[in-house]
C-alpha cells in the first residue's frame, strides 16, 4: 500500500513528478501497484512501475526491475527508476544499475518527507548543468502534480520574451538534456520548489514579485527591458482595484480560509488582504513554510484542517476538493491538489501578471455567485414564513 497522504503527496510522489516534466526520460516507479497508480494518476504523462508482488519481496526486486529496464530499451535514452518504500526497506543494493550512465537511480522511499524533498533529490540526481555561454533566462518552480503547471510555464515564458530575455531550461518541463545547459540566470514560479541552478533572480508569482524580478534581470541580463512588464503590472493592477471596488460597493469582505503549498498560500493572503481587505481567518499550509511562517500553520491533517474551517464558518475556502467539502455553503477556489468534480481543460495559471488576473476573476465571481445565492434563499425563506 501507498504511504500517501491524500492532502499532499510525499517524498516519491514529488520525485516523479520532477522526472516526468523531462522529455527523453523514462521514469520507473519502483514498488508496489498502489505506490504507482498514485503519482500516475497526478502527473498526466505515461509513467512506468515494477508492480512488485509478494514473491519479489520475498526473495529480491532486482531481477523484475531489470525485466522492466529492458523492456525500455530502445525507446527511451535515458530511465529514472524512483524507489519506494518497501525496497528502501529491504535495503537491496540497486545502485549498480546506474553505473553505465543510462539509467539514474533515485532513492526516494516516502517516509523520506514531502512532495518538495523528493523533487529536489530527483532534482540533485539529475544534476544540472550551467552553461556561462548559454543565452536567455531560466525558468524553475514548474511541477506536473500542479495544476497551474503548463500555465505558469507558458506565463513566464510570455514575460521572459515580452523583456527580450530568452528563455533557457525550464525545471521541469523540458528536454532532458536541456538541463546539462541551463542559464547563469534563473526565475520562478513557485519558490516552494526552487531548483537551485544558476543565479536567483527573483519570483514570478505575485504582481510586486514580477516587478522586482524584472528589475534585478535588467541589471544583470544583457538586452532585458523591464519597461514592458512594469507597463503590464500597472495595468493589471488597476483593473483589479477597479473589479475589488465594485464588488466592496455591493458585498462585505469576504471571511477566508486558506489551505495550499506555503508559497501559494502566501501570495493569495497577500492579495486578498490587499484588494479585498478579506478577513484571513487561518492559512494551513501543506509543507513547511521555513522561518517567515507569518500567521501560516503547517499541517496535512485532515482533522485539523477542519477544526480550522469549522471554528472558521468562512465566506471563502480557497484550497482543494477536500476543503471544499467543508464548507459546501463558501465560496471556493481551487490551488491545490486534488481537484475533482472539475473540468480543468485550459493551461490555467497562478504566477505571473495573467496569474494574477485569474486569480481575483475567480475570487470575484465566486464570492459574487455565493452572495447572490444566500440572497436569494432568503427572499425564498422570506416568502415561505408569509
Amino acid at each position: 500500500m501507498p504511504c500517501e497522504n491524500p492532502l499532499w503527496p510525499c517524498a516519491m510522489t514529488g520525485a516523479v513528478a520532477c522526472l516526468s516534466g523531462f522529455d527523453g526520460l523514462a521514469v520507473v516507479v519502483h514498488g508496489s501497484s498502489g505506490c504507482y497508480f498514485y503519482p500516475a494518476s497526478l502527473v498526466g504523462v505515461p509513467i512506468h512501475g515494477t508492480f512488485l508482488v509478494e514473491s519479489e519481496v520475498i526473495f529480491g526486486t532486482e531481477s523484475r526491475l531489470m525485466e522492466v529496464i529492458r523492456d525500455l530499451n530502445g525507446r527511451y535514452s535515458q530511465v529514472a527508476v524512483v524507489n519506494t518504500c518497501v525496497p528502501a526497506i529491504m535495503g537491496e543494493d540497486l545502485s549498480a544499475l546506474a553505473r553505465d550512465g543510462r539509467v539514474l537511480f533515485i532513492d526516494s522511499p516516502g517516509f523520506l518527507g514531502d512532495l518538495e524533498a523528493g523533487y529536489r533529490r530527483a532534482l540533485d540526481t539529475i544534476a544540472p548543468v550551467v552553461d556561462p555561454d548559454t543565452p536567455g533566462v531560466n525558468i524553475d518552480g514548474i511541477c506536473r502534480t500542479d495544476p497551474f503547471c503548463r500555465g505558469n510555464a507558458l506565463e513566464a515564458r510570455r514575460l521572459l520574451n515580452l523583456a527580450g530575455a530568452p528563455v533557457a531550461a525550464t525545471f521541469c518541463l523540458d528536454r532532458y538534456d536541456a538541463a546539462h545547459r541551463a542559464a547563469p540566470f534563473t526565475v520562478g514560479t513557485n519558490p516552494d520548489l526552487a531548483s537551485g541552478v544558476g543565479t536567483w533572480c527573483g519570483s514570478l508569482l505575485g504582481l510586486d514579485a514580477v516587478g522586482e524580478t524584472f528589475e534585478r534581470l535588467e541589471s544583470l541580463v544583457d538586452g532585458v527591458d523591464s519597461r514592458p512588464i512594469k507597463e503590464e503590472i500597472a495595468w493589471a493592477d488597476a483593473r483589479i482595484q477597479k473589479a475589488c471596488g465594485k464588488y466592496l460597493r455591493r458585498f462585505d469582505p469576504p471571511r477566508v480560509v486558506i489551505a495550499a503549498q506555503s508559497a501559494y498560500a502566501a501570495f493569495a493572503k497577500d492579495f486578498l488582504d490587499r484588494y479585498l481587505g478579506a478577513d484571513i481567518v487561518c492559512i494551513a499550509a501543506r509543507n513547511n513554510p521555513g522561518e517567515d511562517s507569518n500567521g501560516i500553520t503547517s499541517t496535512t491533517d485532515f482533522s485539523t484542517i477542519r477544526e480550522m474551517i469549522l471554528d472558521a464558518e468562512p465566506d471563502l475556502v480557497i484550497g482543494s476538493s477536500y476543503e471544499r467539502t467543508l464548507a459546501p455553503g463558501a465560496a471556493f477556489v481551487g490551488l491545490t491538489p486534488p481537484l475533482r468534480g472539475m473540468v480543468l481543460l485550459s493551461s490555467r495559471m497562478i504566477a505571473g501578471v495573467e496569474g494574477a488576473l485569474w486569480f481575483m476573476d475567480e475570487v470575484l465571481n465566486a464570492c459574487a455567485n455565493r452572495n447572490r445565492r444566500s440572497k436569494s434563499e432568503n427572499v425564498v425563506h422570506a416568502k415561505d414564513r408569509r
